[in-house]
């Protein structure tokens, strides 16, 4: 047996042939609406505004041709509640009467409602981009700062704002990378990688054009129609090392060749730990492949040894304008240890270097900038009294592999190096008990028990209790 969906309407009225309501029923969902009120009454005084003019021509069509027009009038019930109703009203046979059957509109107003609010709402959000592309074009053309836009798959310039134009020499259609030198062009790419993994990277040096101008370079990745495009913000060299307090003649940053020539490592940061410039020798210690890989990052990332770390350089050099020989380890990027040497100086407001002759007054001559050398000593470091002692120690414990059961080897051999450590640890801190817990990752009161256990208290309690 096939069964047949049957749509019930939301409203059904009776009407006798004059358009009064003799009867009316409504489907589940009007059920609460009590109609009863409405028998006996004029259809036409039930609905509201316009919708009366409305009820009167359908019920002319019902009657003249059968069958009525579709159209929505307010309808309003006893309660108070007013819907937007879709009626057409059908004649009955010979004098019976009319019936008029009206379709719940509310969702569908609901809905264009909220296609109206939604349209407003387009518009809005269209007038507010269009005002803000007109401020971003005036920007644009505006800036003194040379300023490229240039597509991400072809590296070809899309947009070059005036002073860009007047300063490279560049016009939308050439391709960027052309211009730039090709001892530069790796650590553009990695502008380029940083720029798109984490949407801007950081200045870099770069040579531009057929006399390799030095150029600071920061890139931005935007997304644009049809595919993405690099923001490119050129600013002089020299400027740029003036307004960092870099050398009057203009040498950037970066140094001249000579320093990117030295052996031994150098790396600049700004007050906040920051890296902004390192040369050759720094990024092989870093194992980093290009300056554009490190500079931005945080100096700490490789300087992070307890006691020994970037924060304690910087303390130190803010304090006293500089810092000598300060033993540390360097941990590369690929996690390769070194023994290094870091010695440093700062750049204060004014361009005058850190004092030399005591504590500074840190807030109101706080550095700009700080310049470290870091040298590798791993090679030429040479095996110390205590290093000997301490092999030759854990060499007598091997010749006890038989005779000693293996529970307490382990300990005397943990004992011995446990105190080897406490000693050095000491030693690089000056006898700074203070200095060399934290280096130790202990309390005071754990290096206090340590010390007294390993005797070595009272050799150092006169020092120790002066400096802790």
């Amino acid at each position: 047996m096939t069964r047949v969906a049957v749509i019930q309407p939301d409203i059904t009225l009776t009407l006798d042939w004059e358009g009064v309501i003799r009867d009316a029923a409504l489907s589940e969902t009007m059920r609460g609406e009590p109609v009863t009120d409405w028998f006996g009454r004029r259809w036409m005084d039930t609905v509201g505004g316009v919708g009366s003019l409305q009820v009167r021509r359908m019920v002319e069509d019902a009657r003249a041709s059968g069958v009525s027009a579709y159209l929505q009038v307010t309808q309003r019930f006893p309660s108070g509640l007013e819907l937007p109703v879709e009626y057409t009203t059908v004649r009955l046979g010979g004098q019976a009467g009319l019936i008029a059957v009206g379709k719940n509109l509310q969702a569908v107003a609901e809905l264009q409602s909220r296609l109206v609010a939604a349209q407003q709402a387009r518009e809005q959000d269209y007038w507010k981009l269009r005002e803000i592309e007109t401020r971003s074009r005036l920007l644009f053309d505006a800036s003194s700062e040379a300023v490229l836009v240039i597509a991400a798959s072809t590296l070809r310039i899309v947009e070059a704002n005036p002073a860009a134009i007047r300063e490279l020499g560049l016009a939308p259609g050439w391709n960027f990378a052309d211009e730039v030198a090709a001892k530069d062009r790796a650590a553009f790419r990695d502008v380029l990688l940083r720029a798109r993994e984490q949407g801007r990277a950081p200045g870099v040096m770069m040579h531009l054009g057929a006399e390799a101008t030095p150029w600071l370079l920061r890139a931005s990745l935007m997304a644009r129609n049809p595919g993405p495009v690099f923001l490119i913000q050129l600013t002089p060299a020299t400027a740029h090392s003036q307004a960092e307090g870099q050398s009057p003649r203009g040498v950037p940053l970066r140094g001249d060749a000579l320093l990117e020539e030295m052996p031994d490592g150098f790396v600049v940061i700004d007050p906040a730990g920051t890296v902004r410039r390192a040369n050759r020798a720094f990024l092989d210690l870093a194992q980093a492949g290009s300056e554009a890989s490190v500079v931005g990052e945080k100096l700490d990332r490789w300087l992070a040894q307890p006691g020994m770390d970037a924060g304690v350089l910087m303390q130190t050099v803010t304090q006293h304008g500089e810092v000598r020989l300060l033993p540390a380890t360097l941990t590369g990027s690929l996690g390769t240890e070194t023994e290094v040497e870091v010695s440093g100086a700062a750049i204060r407001p004014g361009g005058s270097p850190g004092a030399r002759d005591g504590v500074r007054d840190v807030e109101a001559d706080a550095p700009r900038m700080m310049g470290f050398i870091i040298r590798d000593i791993g090679r030429r470091m040479l095996a110390s009294g205590e290093a000997a002692a301490l092999r030759a120690a854990l060499g007598a414990l091997a010749n006890d592999v038989g005779r000693v059961p293996l529970p307490a080897m382990v300990r005397s051999t943990a004992a011995l190096v446990e105190r080897a450590c406490i000693e050095r640890a000491l030693r690089l801190a000056g006898n700074n008990r203070t200095a060399a817990a934290d280096a130790l990752g202990l309390s005071r009161q754990s290096l206090y028990a340590k010390l007294e256990r390993y005797g070595l208290s009272e050799d150092r309690e006169g020092s120790a209790d002066g400096l802790a």
